[in-house]
């Protein structure tokens, strides 16, 4: 990238959530703009890890707990809903939450944790199939988030990616 030099204006909608609103491309010869959609589909198919991994997180947000419960204030997602719908909801949460699976192989998750992944992955797939009892219960396991979570934490450990948060202990120096 010596001849390109590539700016990006980010603006944070919320927890997850980000908007590409420009981007500027310059070389020797020429300079040009990019549009919004333009700059959102290359974000869409960047295949790093930090980009990658908030694709992710924003897939199991949408999964998993993405609507608030009036009422009891409980969080679901599209997983729960569409457990409802006999065998296809829960073939297509399964194949959902597989998709996860794979990315997580694909950016180099160890063979145990991916195991561990596709058993939380049968776990939601074998409760959300029983019959609305296991809908209630689907919506409680919520595998997509744990999933990403095993993930995140693996490759900040491996240095993969930066930490998300701090270990250790604050001082007040007065």
């Amino acid at each position: 990238m010596n001849d390109h030099a590539i700016r990006f204006l980010v603006q944070r909608l919320g927890r997850g959530h980000i908007l590409v609103m420009s981007t500027s491309v310059h070389t020797s010869s020429t300079a040009y703009r990019e549009s919004a959609g333009a700059a959102q589909l290359r974000h869409l198919t960047d295949t790093g890890t930090e980009a990658s991994l908030l694709r992710l997180e924003q897939l199991a947000h949408l999964m998993d707990s993405a609507f608030l419960l009036p009422g009891i204030n409980r969080r679901v997602g599209l997983d729960a809903v569409i457990g409802l719908v006999p065998i296809l909801g829960d073939i297509a949460g399964m194949a959902i939450a597989s998709y996860i699976v794979y990315e997580a192989k694909r950016l180099g998750a160890p063979r145990w944790l991916v195991w561990r992944m596709m058993g939380n992955v049968a776990i939601d797939g074998a409760v959300g199939s029983v019959p609305l009892a296991g809908d209630l219960l689907d919506a409680a396991f919520k595998a997509n988030r744990r999933n990403v979570r095993l993930l995140r934490r693996h490759l900040e450990r491996k240095g993969a990616l930066r930490p998300s948060e701090i270990e250790g202990t604050a001082t007040r120096l007065d």
